[in-house]
């Protein structure tokens, strides 16, 4: 029985001609799953014990593939030229090749048993795991950034707006937390996508299962898996996890998207909330004057990446029939490029975030626009027995009547309320003021500032508790 071979790829020996060039770089995907080196090597090292619990390696066999694979592990750690300059198909071929030229034709044996149609996944389920616990990292700083700048600047009053119209005053450190809390329902969906991770293929074989003895729930906590996947043929296919995840990042772009669009509102010279940092801003090549809010420009542009990653997995998945599919090559790359940016879009906001100043005078003043006083006047009168929708209609009127006499509706005279109603008392215009809506709102969850230091509390008892499971 010869050792020999004419080509080393891992599903040669059936073919007589080689593949067409152009194929065959078309179909290559070292490139990019070189990536996954790390985790295809730990996979390889847990099954060369699988199989010598099943009998197939003995124990100096074992020995020597775990050696030959450190020093694989090594080298391509140490000499990314080796990487870059290799001809490999994949990762799992790259991986083969190397140990063969470590081993001879024992190299060859820890393939035993399995396919790469399940390794695809077990590599990519690992990769996908220890990258949830990097964005979980970055996400936890965003939000302590914004807790820091909700608790600097607690006292400041600003304009609430909906539909971009001026609606009720808040405190700016409410407006703070509420993208805090935005950020923090990501967390949640970034945990998930690594629980959606945390199952073990291997022993799926190519989708009918592992002919020798396997013992699958020790494979899967040899790799740090807490479960094995339940139906070989789904576990060779399966990629929802990668859309969790991609789910999750597509959610975080979505936020900071938002909050970029509030921060070049903000910095603009109409709104003048915010002094942009310099750090976190360009200026222009013709005109002086300008300081642009460029990182929050870019951060609201790259969104787009980040969706199209999750739309174009959604998009190859859609049409493919049971089991293992060659397109499934194409669920690492855009994935990886999400997680990169991603990573990198927590990091600029953090930064640009925490570095912020607010202009205290101009939110006060946009605060103190009497309008956004009119549902504490309604309250007003609620509290003196009208039911609440005649009270917001004698408000409209009150605020019609002050159209007709180009004035502010607290310029009229008491005479002109009591026209509208009788239950407008003499204490009506000095029952309202912004400090007074503020404060009232001091159920939990409110923009009281009382409600507000709740929140902050809660919040930062909660990152605690996360920052120990790290």
């Amino acid at each position: 029985m010869t050792t020999e071979r004419k080509d080393d790829r891992l599903w040669g020996g059936r073919f007589e001609k080689a593949p067409d060039a152009l194929f065959d770089a078309f179909q290559n995907s070292f490139a990019f799953d070189c990536r996954l080196l790390p985790y295809e090597i730990a996979v390889d090292r847990a099954w060369a014990k699988a199989l010598q619990r099943a009998g197939i390696l003995n124990d100096s066999e074992v020995q020597q593939t775990i050696t030959a694979l450190d020093k694989i592990a090594q080298r391509a750690e140490t000499d990314p030229v080796w990487l870059a300059s290799s001809s490999a198909e994949d990762v799992h071929h790259f991986v083969e090749r190397a140990l063969v030229e470590e081993l001879g034709p024992l190299g060859w044996k820890l393939h035993t048993g399995r396919s790469r149609n399940e390794l695809v996944p077990t590599d990519f389920r690992l990769f996908v795991i220890d990258a949830t616990g990097e964005i979980r990292d970055a996400l936890l700083a965003l939000i302590r950034a914004f807790v820091g700048q909700a608790k600097a600047n607690l006292k400041i009053p600003m304009a609430g707006m909906t539909h971009m119209q001026h609606a009720q005053p808040i405190l700016l450190s409410h407006f703070l937390m509420a993208h805090a809390q935005a950020f923090s329902r990501d967390l949640v969906r970034i945990q998930n996508a690594a629980v959606s991770a945390d199952a073990c293929p291997m022993g799926s074989g190519a989708l009918a299962g592992c002919s020798f003895a396997i013992d699958r729930n020790a494979l899967a906590r040899d790799l740090g898996f807490s479960r094995i996947t339940t139906n070989s043929l789904d576990a060779v296919s399966d990629r929802d996890f990668a859309l969790d995840y991609l789910f999750a990042l597509s959610g975080i772009a979505t936020h900071l998207s938002r909050l970029a669009e509030d921060f070049v509102l903000f910095a603009s010279q109409e709104f003048s909330y915010a002094i942009l940092p310099d750090e976190y801003s360009t200026g222009s090549s013709l005109m002086p004057q300008k300081k642009n809010p460029d990182s929050w420009e870019l951060l609201r542009g790259k969104t787009g990446r980040i969706t199209s990653a999750l739309f174009a997995l959604f998009t190859t998945l859609k049409g493919l029939p049971t089991s293992y599919q060659r397109d499934l090559q194409e669920d690492k790359e855009a994935l990886f490029a999400a997680h990169d940016q991603i990573n990198d879009m927590l990091a600029v906001a953090t930064g640009a975030l925490s570095l912020t100043k607010f202009r205290e005078p101009r939110l006060r003043a946009a605060a103190s626009n009497p309008s956004l006083l009119a549902t504490d006047a309604a309250d007003y009168l609620v509290r003196r027995g009208v039911p609440f929708r005649q009270a917001h209609d004698f408000i409209g009127q009150v605020l019609r009547e002050a159209e007709k006499q180009e004035k502010s509706w607290v310029h009229l005279s008491p005479g002109d309320f009591r026209k509208i109603s009788p239950h407008f008392g003499d204490d009506f215009l000095q029952s309202l003021s912004v400090e007074g809506a503020i404060s009232s709102k001091s159920v939990p969850g409110g923009t009281a500032e009382t409600s507000v230091l709740a929140a902050i509390a809660q919040l930062e008892q909660n990152l605690a508790q996360q920052e120990k499971q790290s």
